[in-house]
């Protein structure tokens, strides 16, 4: 394949060269070095720091179709995760200057102080129109401020990058330890998080998290419905788990292919189920949970990223609009007897939460944790607390 690259605009200090020999050149911001990865776009237009902070964007390259990304600074309190896990950001303009009383540092600031790379002044519509009709391809971005550049050699590590099918990488983003969680969600009145300990609640349920990329925001909301939260890593056992004595289980949401971290998962998650213990899943836990019932998942020809998504709940009828980031999903068509789908997509009619018929198990492929965006679907904690409440009753 012959690759026609456009010619240099003056000034440019920073590139995007696909898999394919599409070429991109824009300024550079944040980190000066090269990184590789599935380019991908995000329609949200509040929350870019949580977008960059969550485990799920691990081996991706993010395009904000929203332009003022930086409006809002940066803060600690909105962190998902310590160390960002996406590999570069593309926007359109220039960072925009923080205009928020919340702000402790500037955008740019932040991405130098976290190695990650950035590009502006991309047409990221057209970027985006060429993720929709072509699917979102490998990329290197590359940003040196003296503007020289090897576009062969970038276009050939594009290539050779194996691509997020088959790549297993909640190993790369998961906790190496156990540790305990109970800070809760953010609120005005504290002008902080509040935390299940130092407020003198008294926990209700224990659950164990099994952490495959987890964003904090969903530990919070845990943390708000009354739960002590046991976070383990992605490669605990069911006796890792059990040894806790958990009112229930929670799988995270997380990066990567799902059939390729399910070969460890799935069956820690089978022996779960089978002890009749609630177990609630998202994203990429949905997905595994899926897997353990016997389904099959595969990749979306472009994802869904945006905290605009409508989905419905096909047992109320009601429409929620949903935050979500995912590029694979679940093959309806193969769920078993025992699994009823509870939610779909309006944009796409994918899959979007299910349940299991004869246990207290229940997923659903978006973000109910809304960070970012709207909260529609927090009643899902506490749906989550109620099955640990029923399964108490019971004991």
């Amino acid at each position: 394949m012959n690759t026609i690259v456009p010619q240099k605009p003056a000034g440019a200090t920073a590139v995007l060269v696909l898999g394919d020999g599409t070429v991109f050149w824009g300024r550079g911001v944040g980190a000066v070095g090269t990184n590789v990865g599935e380019v991908c776009f995000n329609t949200s237009i509040t929350g870019y720091q949580e977008v960059l902070t969550d485990p799920s964007y691990a081996g991706q390259i993010i395009t904000f179709t929203f332009p003022h990304i930086g409006n809002v600074g940066t803060t600690p309190q909105d962190l998902e995760s310590n160390v960002p896990a996406a590999r570069g950001l593309i926007i359109r303009d220039d960072i925009t200057e923080p205009s928020n009383y919340r702000s402790t540092q500037h955008l740019d600031t932040w991405l130098k102080a976290n190695n990650m790379i950035g590009l502006a002044g991309l047409d990221t519509r057209r970027l985006t129109r060429h993720i929709r009709d072509k699917g979102p391809p490998n990329g290197v971005i590359c940003h040196d401020p003296s503007g020289n550049f090897d576009i062969a050699a970038l276009l050939k590590q594009a290539k050779d990058w194996p691509g997020l099918d088959g790549m297993d990488l909640a190993k790369d983003v998961t906790c190496t330890q156990t540790y305990t969680w109970t800070q809760t969600r953010w609120t005005e009145k504290l002008q902080d998080h509040g935390d299940l300990d130092k407020d003198g609640r008294t926990p209700d349920f224990h659950v164990v998290a099994v952490d495959y990329g987890a964003k904090r925001n969903i530990l919070r909301c845990l943390a708000d419905a009354g739960c002590k939260v046991t976070v383990v890593p992605a490669t605990a056992t069911a006796d890792d788990i059990l040894r806790h004595k958990p009112d229930g289980v929670f799988l995270s949401n997380g990066p990567g292919d799902p059939a390729a971290t399910g070969k460890y998962a799935v069956p820690v998650i089978q022996e779960i189920i089978n002890t009749g213990k609630p177990v609630f899943g998202i994203c990429l836990g949905h997905q595994l949970l899926s897997l353990a019932f016997g389904a099959k998942t595969y990749k979306l020809p472009m994802g869904h990223r945006g905290a605009n998504q409508p989905v419905k709940d096909l047992e109320t009828g009601k429409v929620e609009i949903t935050s979500q980031n995912h590029g694979f999903c679940v093959d309806r068509k193969t769920l078993p007897n025992n699994v009823v789908e509870t939610h779909t997509s309006l944009f796409d009619g994918i899959i979007e939460g299910m349940r299991a018929t004869d246990k207290p198990v229940f997923s659903v492929q978006y973000h109910p944790e809304a960070s970012p965006g709207p909260q529609d679907s927090h009643y899902l904690f506490h749906r989550f607390t109620k099955l640990m409440a029923d399964q108490k009753k019971k004991a």
